[in-house]
């Protein structure tokens, strides 16, 4: 079965497929989906869970041999994997296929990932998942949608808001649901029982959070404002957010510039493919500019240095984390600017 995640409630009320695939870019979204299937699946006795980071070097047989060997008297237990890439491999991809085609009583499968693209959505294990459970996708909320998203979701808190102040959230968080869902949820806890929120309330107490911030490097990285970029990320290191957060946008947005660059012939066809691609309308004239500014050599460079830098804040190679940030940056701001090399990212004592 294939459906969205905004249909999964009703699909878990009539049953329980015992294989789920929830897919797209919005975590929010694939998060709270993926708490839905766990708590249902709770609910019908699976009182175990393991879970899996799927990233390269995965051994797909060791977790193929280890859901099969279940003893007599094992209790229902959920095996949840998260894909770090919507490509798992051939072997990836027949052990999926072959947990959703082998149904077990005592084992309910649940795989997060990604966006699939048309291809990756084509996979057999993809139309395994579909054949035998349900592949469920997190699509963006668009633009016009967004108020909307946002009314609901102060319901769901009990909570009630003027027209004006759900489009001050809306505009606040720029697409972004999960500083939107951070903002209601910091409503929630200051709202006196009754209250109405208004424009007052949200200026108030919907203050600027280190979140943001984030997303307004991310912003100014795009323009190609370095100043201001290196200003925020500076700003960011004093006030003790973690390095991962900060990689995890910029590497967001450089995933969105290859995706973009791929399907331009030229730069007049820029204007179609940000609409097309439903890149949020503010955030558009900072997408031309990077895509004007930075080539598809300069992308691909800036893709090794993302990896190097995920690495280094994992503590799995050599590199000063913020030292690489800083670097990272300025290549996606300044298209002449030079990268540093696999030995520049060791630090100085290594």
């Amino acid at each position: 079965m294939k459906t969205t995640v905004e249909r999964i409630g009703p699909q878990l009320e009539r049953a329980l497929p015992a294989a789920w695939l929830i897919a797209g870019d919005e975590p929010l979204l694939v998060a709270e989906a993926a708490d839905q299937v766990r708590a249902a699946a709770r609910s019908q006795g699976y009182t175990q869970r393991e879970l899996h980071i799927v990233e390269r070097g995965f051994d797909w047989d060791a977790l193929r041999t280890s859901s099969q060997n279940l003893s007599l008297f094992a209790e229902r237990r959920i095996v949840e994997l998260r894909l770090a890439s919507a490509r798992p491999g051939e072997r990836g991809g027949a052990v999926l296929a072959g947990l959703a085609a082998e149904p077990d009583p005592d084992r309910l499968v649940l795989v997060t990932a990604p966006k699939l693209d048309a291809a990756a959505a084509r996979a057999r294990w993809i139309k395994a998942f579909e054949s035998h459970g349900v592949f469920a996708q997190a699509w963006p909320v668009e633009a016009t949608a967004m108020p909307g998203w946002i009314a609901a979701r102060l319901r769901r808190q009990g909570l009630a808001a003027d027209r004006e102040a759900i489009e001050l959230l809306a505009s606040r968080c720029e697409g972004n649901l999960l500083a939107a869902s951070q903002e209601i949820d910091k409503l929630a806890l200051l709202v006196v029982a009754g209250q109405r929120i208004g424009v007052e309330e949200v200026l108030a107490w919907a203050g600027d959070s280190a979140r943001f911030d984030v997303f307004r490097l991310a912003d100014a990285a795009l323009a190609g404002d370095a100043r201001r970029a290196l200003h925020v990320l500076a700003g960011l290191r004093r006030e003790g957010v973690e390095p991962v957060l900060i990689s995890w946008s910029l590497i967001k947005e450089l995933r969105t510039l290859i995706s973009l660059r791929a399907k331009l012939r030229s730069s007049s066809a820029i204007d179609r493919v940000l609409e097309a691609e439903r890149i949020w309308p503010r955030r558009r004239p900072l997408f031309r500019k990077a895509l004007l500014r930075l080539t598809p050599d300069r992308l691909a460079e800036l893709q090794q240095l993302a990896a190097r830098t995920d690495l280094a804040i994992k503590g799995q190679a050599h590199g000063q984390p913020w030292s690489l940030l800083g670097e990272f940056i300025l290549g996606l701001t300044l298209a002449d600017a030079p990268l540093p090399q696999a030995h520049d990212a060791l630090p100085a004592d290594a």
